[in-house]
C-alpha cells in the first residue's frame, strides 16, 4: 500500500470538483501536493484553504492538459518542488453534449486531448519518477461511462472507455515487471460538481433545451459530494484497490452491465426516467 501521510502527490484538474476535494483531503491526512489546472484563481483559492488548515508544502502549476509540452513541464515543475512525489492523480476532464451526428471532428479531438491523451502524457511525463519509488500510486479517473455507454455520450464514452482500458493494461505490466508502482482506475457515477453545467455542445445543436435537460437530469441522480467521492479514492489507494466505483448509482450500473452487457440500456433508461421524480437510481 502507499500510505497517505508523507507522501507528495500531483493532481490535476484541482481548482475545482472531485480535484479540489482530493487537494483538500489529502493535505488534511499529511500530504504534500502540486496542482495543477487551467484555472489560476481556483488553484490559490485551494492552496490559500489548505495554508489555513496545515503546514504541507503546496506548489501551484497553470496546466492546459490539453497540451503534450504543458504536462511535461508540470511533471518538471513538480518533481523540482517535490522531490519524493509517489502519487499521481490524473483526475482532469471535460464534458461534451450532442449525439455522435451533432459534434464536429475537433470537438471530438479536443475532448479526446483532454480525457483520455492527459491521463496518457501525464502517466508517462511521472512514471519514471514514481518507479524510483519505495512505493507509488497512478490514480486514473475514468467514469461509470467507462463502463456503461449511455446515448447522447459518444465522445465521453469513447474516451472514459480508452482510460479504463490503457489503465487496465498498464496495471498489468506494471505487476509483470514487479514495478512498485500500483495503478487505481476510477468509475464515478454521479457526483456534484459543475463538469455538465460547463460542458461544451456540439455544434449541430442549435438550441438550449436540451443543455437545461442535462443539467436537470445530472442534478436529479448526482448525489455522491465531491469530498466523498475524494475519500473513496484515497481509501482505494492506500487499500491498493485496482478499480474504484464511486457511489450507489455506479455501483448499480457496474452489476446491471455484468448481467445485461449487449441489453442494459432499456433497462438503464427506465430508471434515469424514474430517478428524474425520485432522485434515486437504485
Amino acid at each position: 500500500m502507499t500510505a497517505i501521510n508523507g507522501s507528495a502527490a500531483a493532481v490535476t484538474g484541482a481548482a475545482s470538483g472531485i480535484g479540489r476535494a482530493l487537494a483538500l483531503e489529502l493535505a488534511a491526512r499529511g500530504c504534500d501536493l502540486a496542482l495543477a489546472d487551467r484555472d489560476e484563481a481556483g488553484l490559490q483559492q485551494v492552496a490559500a484553504e489548505i495554508a489555513k488548515a496545515s503546514q504541507r508544502k503546496v506548489s501551484t502549476h497553470r496546466v492546459d492538459i490539453g497540451e503534450p509540452a504543458q504536462i511535461a513541464a508540470f511533471a518538471e515543475a513538480a518533481i523540482a518542488a517535490h522531490p519524493t512525489l509517489n502519487i499521481v492523480i490524473n483526475n482532469a476532464g471535460v464534458a461534451l453534449l450532442g449525439q455522435f451526428h451533432e459534434i464536429e471532428q475537433a470537438q471530438m479531438e479536443w475532448l479526446f486531448n483532454i480525457n483520455f491523451w492527459g491521463v496518457v502524457h501525464g502517466t508517462r511525463a511521472f512514471l519514471p519518477i514514481l518507479a524510483k519509488q519505495r512505493e507509488a500510486h497512478i490514480v486514473n479517473l475514468s467514469s461509470i461511462f467507462g463502463i456503461i455507454a449511455p446515448p447522447g455520450q459518444a465522445a465521453y464514452c469513447a474516451a472514459k472507455f480508452a482510460v479504463r482500458g490503457f489503465s487496465e493494461s498498464l496495471r498489468h505490466e506494471l505487476a509483470m515487471a514487479n514495478s512498485p508502482v500500483r495503478l487505481s482506475v476510477v468509475h464515478p457515477g454521479g457526483v456534484a460538481t459543475n463538469i455538465v453545467r460547463n460542458s461544451r455542445t456540439g455544434t449541430g445543436i442549435t438550441d438550449n433545451t436540451r443543455r437545461a435537460q442535462s443539467i436537470d437530469r445530472f442534478d436529479a441522480v448526482a448525489k455522491t459530494t465531491p469530498a466523498a467521492a475524494a475519500q473513496r479514492i484515497i481509501l482505494g489507494i492506500e487499500k491498493n484497490q485496482p478499480r474504484i466505483l464511486i457511489g450507489n448509482d455506479a455501483r448499480f450500473m457496474d452489476l446491471l452491465q455484468r448481467f445485461r452487457p449487449a441489453t442494459y440500456w432499456p433497462v438503464l433508461a427506465k430508471r434515469l426516467e424514474k430517478a428524474m421524480n425520485t432522485g434515486k437510481l437504485s
